[in-house]
């Protein structure tokens, strides 16, 4: 029975992606909750509760419930825990960036590193580490057709994206699959919040559940060939500056490798 594991379950992108394991009854999905009271388990979805990824302690807390729950391998593992506040030139935030940083790129790394560090079995040669990162973490596709700011945003996913590559360099030895993804333009409560719900419709934002079905399936094609790549599975239709910087849409394959 594979083990799914998946960081950052209990809304958008993270909820829709731990559903959709679980409804192979042949699954065993993990799904972390930074609440002490996360949604009822089922029959193969289990919430792990007080899991912050921004904590220090993340790792370790997870590391206790998988071992208190003698799971000795994860087969996917699914970072999708993030943070979204938005600046400007004349508004930047020290506070938010910190925060986007601790969530989005320090986090997951130094959790990843606490899992490989405990044992050879846990992450081996049949697993595969998926970071949820961004095209906004691509630096060649930023260009002046969408301006600058958000700055933590943008750098965070760019930091993520980093972390990633040399996790997989340190990790290809033991056959660990890592990619970088950017699931899609979303339609969920974190682009609506930073105002980003007025782009929905000309972005070709979709609901989280769909962009679930696409990350799953190419996480299903991928494996240590692609390791230390950066994909967007749902190819360039959603994002904003591919036509200006990679050319035209239309010839440009789905799924689509990203440019660091």
């Amino acid at each position: 029975m594979p083990t799914i594991l998946v960081l950052g379950a209990t809304r958008g992108l993270g909820a829709s992606v731990a559903n959709l394991y679980r409804s192979d009854p042949n699954n065993n999905v993990l799904a972390t909750a930074r609440s002490a009271n996360p949604p009822p388990s089922t029959k193969n979805l289990n919430y792990i509760p007080g899991i912050d990824i921004a904590s220090p302690e993340a790792g370790k807390k997870l590391l206790n419930f998988l071992h208190t729950r003698s799971i000795s391998h994860i087969d996917v593992l699914i970072i999708t825990a993030g943070y979204f506040a938005t600046e400007s030139l004349k508004e930047p935030s020290f506070e938010a960036q910190e925060k986007m940083y601790r969530t989005c790129a320090i986090g997951p790394t130094i959790l990843v590193t606490t899992l490989a560090n405990d044992s050879d079995s846990l992450l081996d040669s049949k697993s595969k580490v998926i970071f949820v990162s961004s095209e906004s973490g691509s630096i060649t596709l930023r260009h002046e057709k969408e301006g600058g700011g958000n700055y933590g945003h943008h750098a965070s996913k760019t930091a993520l994206n980093m972390s990633a590559k040399l996790l997989s360099l340190d990790l290809k030895e033991r056959g660990v699959a890592i990619a970088v993804v950017h699931p899609g333009f979303m339609r969920t409560e974190m682009t609506r919040g930073v105002g980003f719900d007025k782009f929905w419709d000309d972005g070709g934002a979709v609901t989280p559940d769909v962009a679930a079905k696409s990350l799953v399936e190419w996480i299903s094609t991928f494996d240590i060939s692609k390791t230390g790549e950066y994909w967007a599975p749902r190819g360039p239709g959603d994002i904003g500056t591919a036509e200006a910087v990679l050319g035209s849409k239309d010839k440009l394959p789905t799924p689509l490798q990203l440019p660091w």
